[in-house]
């Protein structure tokens, strides 16, 4: 019974996060998440880059990555070229729909994995358009836990101190 369980929480883990029940507020958004990530791993940059607003921006998780989508897509595109694209994969997500009077706003925050990086964030604004639900913003960062942080925050000021 164990070793059924175990497999059952392995499979639901691997198949992303819980989903609402069809119709529900907010399914269309997530799917367009969805849809990012399976492009990204799919080094599909054509549909990756269509899911964003034209006015979109990509935040990296150097302090210096403030992308608007064009350049994003202009350094992306060479590796998406090659077939390289990348992997993170979703481990829970929080989605709200806003505001109440129009629907029109989504924002989310997620818990993703990676091989490189281990466990990271994604979180984001995405806008209800004429096309459907696009991405506004996306933020990937680096989920540090608090009894390592000052150790980080020391590695990054050193890397900091030592660029010209």
């Amino acid at each position: 019974m164990k070793a059924l369980l175990l497999l059952l929480a392995a499979v639901t883990l691997m198949s992303g996060p819980a989903r609402a029940q069809s119709g529900e507020p907010g399914d269309e958004a997530g799917v367009v998440i969805d849809a990012l990530h399976q492009a990204a791993r799919d080094a599909d940059g054509e549909t990756y880059f269509a899911l964003f607003t034209p006015d979109a921006r990509f935040i990296g998780t150097d302090a210096t990555e403030r992308w608007t989508v064009a350049e994003f897509e202009a350094y992306a595109t060479p590796y998406f070229s090659r077939g390289q694209g990348w992997d993170y994969r979703v481990v829970s997500r929080e989605l709200s729909i806003l505001p109440l009077d129009c629907r029109c706003v989504a924002v989310f925050d997620e818990v993703l994995e990676n091989d490189s990086y281990g466990t990271t964030r994604g979180s984001g604004v995405l806008r209800l358009t004429d096309e459907g639900w696009k991405i506004e913003q996306y933020v990937l960062s680096f989920a540090v836990p608090n009894d390592v942080a000052r150790d980080v925050v020391a590695v990054i000021r050193a890397g900091e101190a030592a660029q010209p």
